[in-house]
């Protein structure tokens, strides 16, 4: 995580003393600006908690409707009977038939068996939030059959972090979305190491969970005993050939693969006070809505088939927010942009989480009205601090150079 000296409760509250009310409603983006490498070599730093639970709260103050799209939809378990056949019979037919046909293999590896390796992904991502099925023992049991192309075992683990990363978005030392100090310091803003770090962004992605360094849960284990007894099965059946068409799948898919762009895609910032992207494009149609991003914040109980719906019902919400339409795109501008880095993220302190959330409320339409003038006007000054800020950066950079 980011070194700095963390700030403290007392620190936090001082600087809140005179709000009542969380003044970045309705849309909840921060006055910040974002990080920009060269200037500074850290993500940028925010005060208040994450936004999304109390964007989830104003938008339901005007459109309730939306918590009738709650639900699950078993359409998920197809799909990943689906993705899991497809990918076991590509995997015996290099593994036991084209035994001879290695570039044809790993060409199919990245087109094919990469695209269905990501959903996968995000199969995992359906089924953590209870959206594939009527129970919990149910959805548990679909990540566990999404599993098994991957060989490793993910599912029970993507789970529990993914869920600490929607309760800690952006808090550092307990979200594990984000970017470890090493990453920050080794990738820098070399479009080369850029390029390699997206290369093996999955085996990074997995790494970060891993230096939280928690034991492993009783479905972790559980986990782990399927996978293995998954892949014994498969290198009988399959043989090493098709265990190793399942390998490149992974590894070409969960890297520099359209499918995996929404990594990058999804809270890197592209845009000051923004900290969560959707994408809207074709890509959505095979890889379940994983785009409507903001959408799936807001409303992480709402199934894929229904995240464009919210965007539908309150279009106020989300219209005025920077988006994506090309995954291809993203991986381009992230590599090349000397404003994209590893470092161009938002984070915030565990005590800045909890005294915001608790403290600073979500006004009503009521207390909205009575207020006047009076959120234009701290909007001004925080915009200035946020402006005074970045002009120190630069000073601070052009003393060091000098």
């Amino acid at each position: 995580m980011p070194s700095r000296d963390p700030i403290t409760a007392a620190e936090v509250e001082a600087i809140h003393k005179d709000e009542r009310f969380d003044m970045r409603f309705p849309e909840y983006l921060g006055f910040w600006k974002r990080s920009v490498p060269g200037l500074e070599e850290q993500p940028r730093f925010d005060l208040y908690d994450e936004p999304h639970w109390k964007r989830k709260q104003q938008i339901l103050n005007d459109h309730p409707e939306i918590a009738d799209l709650y639900g699950y939809d078993t359409n998920t378990v197809w799909i990943t009977l689906t993705t899991v056949c497809v990918q076991m019979g590509l995997a015996y037919l290099f593994g036991r038939v084209l035994t001879d046909w290695n570039w044809t293999m790993v060409l199919v590896a990245y087109t094919v068996g990469g695209s269905f390796s990501t959903q996968i992904g995000i199969i995992f991502h359906e089924f953590t939030h209870n959206l594939c099925a009527a129970t919990t023992l149910q959805n548990r049991w679909v990540g566990n059959v999404a599993n098994i192309p991957l060989l490793v075992p993910l599912a029970q683990s993507f789970r529990r972090y993914h869920l600490e990363h929607h309760t800690y978005q952006g808090v550092y030392g307990y979200d594990p979305d984000l970017p470890l100090e090493w990453e920050l310091r080794l990738i820098g803003n070399d479009p080369i190491k850029k390029f390699l770090w997206l290369i093996i962004y999955g085996v990074m992605y997995i790494g970060r969970g891993l230096a939280q360094q928690k034991q492993l849960s009783r479905w972790e284990l559980y986990n782990w005993a399927w996978s293995i007894a998954c892949d014994v099965v498969i290198y009988k059946f399959c043989g090493l050939r098709g265990v190793i068409y399942l390998v490149i799948s992974v590894l070409l898919g969960f890297g520099l693969h359209p499918g995996a762009a929404h990594f990058i895609q999804e809270h890197y910032t592209f845009r000051d006070g923004q900290e969560t992207y959707s994408y809207y494009g074709s890509g959505n149609i095979f890889w379940l809505n994983i785009g409507y991003h903001n959408e799936h914040h807001d409303f992480p109980l709402v199934p894929w088939t229904k995240l464009p719906e919210i965007k539908r019902i309150a279009p106020e919400y989300y219209d005025d927010l920077a988006y994506h339409t090309s995954w291809c795109a993203v991986l381009y501008m992230f590599i090349t942009s000397s404003l994209l880095a590893p470092q161009s993220r938002v984070v915030r302190t565990l005590d800045a989480h909890r005294y915001a959330r608790k403290n600073l409320k979500v006004p009503t339409n009521e207390q909205i009205k009575e207020m006047g003038s009076a959120k234009s006007d701290f909007v001004a000054r925080m915009k200035k601090a946020a402006d005074m800020a970045m002009e120190k950066a630069r000073a601070r950079r052009i003393a060091s150079v000098n």
